[in-house]
């Protein structure tokens, strides 16, 4: 037994992480279900706990990495870092089907390009708005504000600091968070209650974890109709945003 604690909390450091992010997504799922009763979604609820956690360790070691920089916690490094990220990126681009677009119709289509110009707008608003004034600094915020994976791609292409790449993944994950959590309240209001419109919300919204996890909130036949354009979001992100976008971005501000 020694033996086993040692090695997962030595040198199966990836291991302990993997093991911990599992107990607390469980945990997480469980208060969604019991305590909001599916109103605020297990993962909007994890990743609120996964960002205290980090900044917690930020503040008590001091460090860059945040729970990271516990010993114990020295797997998160590698299970959050470059690699383990674009291996996420990879395995969405394989989900991406053509012949599932084309099902969306002209709507969903045009609904997916506006979604990404506008999120993508005021990503740039806001970075501008903060002092932000170089191109490759803001094309990066505008694209993590489209979609947190669209940012670091963007960031790398572009030749971005690390501290950018990280807001433009902390805009994506606060814009994930609020799609997760308003979805629900916004739903009947905004008429969201047939596939159609869940296609337009999807390709207007992205972000297809808060999009899924949205609409499985208000009405779960709607989430594969929403997910069915937010999957190319991400996917559309990743190809505009470091090039067009780009462009534009340094025709405007130079």
């Amino acid at each position: 037994m020694s033996y086993f604690i040692n090695e997962l909390f030595g040198t199966r450091q990836l291991v302990f992480a993997f093991v911990v992010v599992g107990l607390l997504t469980w945990l997480c799922y469980a208060f969604s279900k019991h305590i909001t009763k599916n109103r605020i979604h297990g993962s909007a609820v994890a990743i609120l706990v996964g960002l205290a956690v980090a900044y917690y360790g930020g503040i008590t070691t001091g460090g860059k990495k945040g729970i990271a920089d516990i010993p114990l916690f020295a797997g998160f490094a590698l299970m959050g870092g470059a690699m383990l990220r674009d291996f996420c990126i990879v395995s969405t681009a394989y989900g991406v089907r053509l012949e599932e677009l084309k099902k969306a119709g002209a709507a969903g289509v045009l609904s997916l390009i506006i979604g990404t110009a506008l999120a993508f707008i005021v990503g740039v608003a806001v970075a501008y708005g903060f002092g932000y004034r170089d191109t490759v600094s803001l094309t990066t915020i505008g694209a993590g504000a489209v979609t947190f994976i669209v940012g670091p791609v963007t960031g790398s292409a572009i030749g971005a600091s690390s501290d950018v790449i990280a807001l433009a993944i902390a805009a994506g994950v606060v814009k994930s968070i609020a799609v997760m959590i308003l979805t629900p309240f916004l739903a009947k209001p905004f008429g969201l209650t047939n596939p159609a419109a869940a296609m337009v919300y999807g390709g207007l919204m992205g972000t297809t974890s808060g999009t899924a996890a949205g609409l499985a909130a208000t009405d779960v036949r709607l989430v594969p109709y929403g997910a069915l354009t937010a999957t190319f979001y991400t996917g559309f992100g990743c190809l505009v945003c470091p090039s067009v976008m780009y462009l534009v971005m340094k025709v405007i501000f130079g």
